[in-house]
């Protein structure tokens, strides 16, 4: 899968105007720091898609076959919850360079993280190794995601006519790193084993950690200018509050209660108490005029569906893993493709349809369908997806052709071009004034809740008995889709004015 909430779509809603001349050209007619951002994202999102490609499996291979030998389910819940703190941690990478470092030093202190990461992962034997991994990559990631489109931001004038082809070509980017990823990680996992798989990633993280340390000193002042800098008298009450986090995780798994069989369960849980206390805090802001209090109302249902949209979307990590090394038909001449090159069929649809979207939205102008639709049919969409799977349930080990995942993938990206690019724009759309960055990070919360719940439900997949899995989750995202479309009226009209 490639960066969807990274496309271009969604981030220039969100970002800084800059100060960067438009004298700089040297980049593809960019300014050269594009460059070095570039770079650096390119090689996260290589080192990201790549790890995750090869990741379910090194959980639940044997350990004769160089794997942890873990329950293919409680497997399949740690990558669940790996995802959904990905998503989480994209919160505490913005309040980091909103309160105390500024977007471009979170931005290179989380590429440090995610490189450790990689690191332990690839020479930490065990679940010692899996477990510090796992959460310096989540954390970075998320320091890294929510900062880096930011960065970007800051190279452009207000009006200054390249800035969406700067996207564009930022955009590029991720998607060649998210397709190139699982392919080189995949071919030295087969041929060297998991851990060459994991160094692999940590090698091209630090290609551009390495790159974009020669390059940050060019970046406008603006992106290490800190909006809204935390009152030294108040460090000491932050710091408490971290140490008192990090105790209480401790204490609970040490206890019992927080385990490797429960981790999507727990993610689930916390990332549904974030949104609530998130909503509810904005909804009874005295800050929040009625107008803007009816636009979050009107949010909520498209939120419930992102919600839904994404626990399926994302089991191309967890169930798509599972059927790629059980059910796929690998063999090219004779060959066998590894698992993890599945991933990259995604980042070529998202390279080529992005554009096509993009020109469609822009060509239907104010006639293009509302937000509400939009939704209402990536889920219907998403659903139909899961319904493609059933001509081939029942079937043998490698009994289903590469062509069809091929043409089930084409239908996930059309159903994520519908809803990912779209979802993060209305966020910014509705959010009242005073609480801009919380309505976006409320649609990143539904992304992690979804990714949670895909580790969760993948646990329910059973090879042997593939009907009723495919056929209920499509149905279901296919009915919340219809059902969105029969209150688009109401919804429109809670929202004011925003389409």
């Amino acid at each position: 899968m490639s960066a969807k909430d990274d496309s271009p779509e969604q981030v220039s809603a969100v970002l800084p105007t800059g100060t960067e001349g438009d004298d700089d050209r040297r980049f593809f007619g960019q300014p050269f720091a594009l460059a070095h951002i570039f770079g650096v994202e390119m090689w996260e999102r290589f080192s990201f898609y790549g790890m995750q490609g090869i990741l379910l499996i090194y959980l639940y291979y044997s350990v004769a076959e160089g794997g942890l030998g873990i329950d293919q389910a409680v497997a399949t819940g740690i990558v669940g919850a790996y995802g959904g703190l990905v998503y989480l941690s994209t919160i505490l990478g913005a309040w980091l360079a909103d309160r105390l470092l500024g977007s471009e030093r979170v931005l290179f202190f989380s590429a440090i993280v995610i490189m450790a990461g990689h690191i332990a992962l690839a020479l930490i034997p065990g679940v010692g190794g899996l477990g510090v991994g796992l959460v310096m990559v989540a954390i970075g990631s998320g320091g890294l995601k929510a900062n880096a489109t930011s960065v970007v931001g800051t190279l452009y004038q207000p009006g200054d006519p390249r800035r969406d082809a700067g996207f564009s070509l930022f955009y590029l980017g991720i998607n060649l790193g998210a397709f190139f990823g699982p392919l080189l990680t995949g071919i030295a996992q087969t041929t060297w084993g998991f851990h060459a798989g994991f160094l692999l990633a940590a090698i091209g993280m630090a290609i551009g950690l390495v790159q974009y340390s020669f390059g940050r000193r060019s970046l406008p002042a603006e992106s290490r200018v800190i909006p809204n800098p935390l009152p030294k008298n108040r460090y000491g009450v932050m710091i408490g509050i971290a140490v008192a986090g990090i105790v209480l995780i401790t204490v609970l798994v040490l206890v019992g209660v927080i385990r490797a069989d429960n981790l999507a369960s727990v993610a689930i849980i916390v990332t549904i108490v974030a949104a609530v206390a998130y909503f509810a805090v904005i909804l009874a802001s005295p800050h929040v005029s009625s107008i803007e209090r009816s636009r979050v109302f009107g949010f909520i249902p498209l939120w419930i569906v992102s919600v839904g949209f994404w626990s399926l979307y994302q089991q191309q990590f967890t169930l798509l893993t599972i059927y790629s090394d059980q059910k796929l038909d690998r063999s090219i001449f004779g060959w066998e493709m590894p698992v993890s090159w599945v991933q990259s069929i995604n980042p070529i649809f998202i390279i080529v349809l992005s554009g096509v979207f993009a020109a469609l939205w822009t060509k239907l102008g104010t006639r293009q369908p509302s937000t509400p639709f939009k939704f209402g049919l990536g889920a219907i969409v998403m659903g139909v997806a899961f319904l493609l799977f059933l001509p081939f349930a029942g079937g043998g080990a490698n009994s289903t052709p590469l062509l069809a995942i091929v043409g089930i993938l084409f239908v996930f990206t059309i159903a994520e071009l519908l809803i990912s690019p779209v979802g993060l724009s209305v966020s910014t759309k509705l959010a009242p004034q005073h609480f801009h960055t919380q309505m976006v990070a409320l649609f990143f919360l539904s992304v992690a809740l979804g990714s949670a719940m895909a580790g969760w439900l993948a646990q329910f997949y059973n090879p042997d008995d593939e009907l009723p899995y495919f056929s209920i989750l499509g149905l279901i995202a296919i009915a919340m889709g219809g059902a969105l479309l029969l209150v688009i009226k109401p919804i429109l009209a809670l929202m004011r004015g925003v389409r």
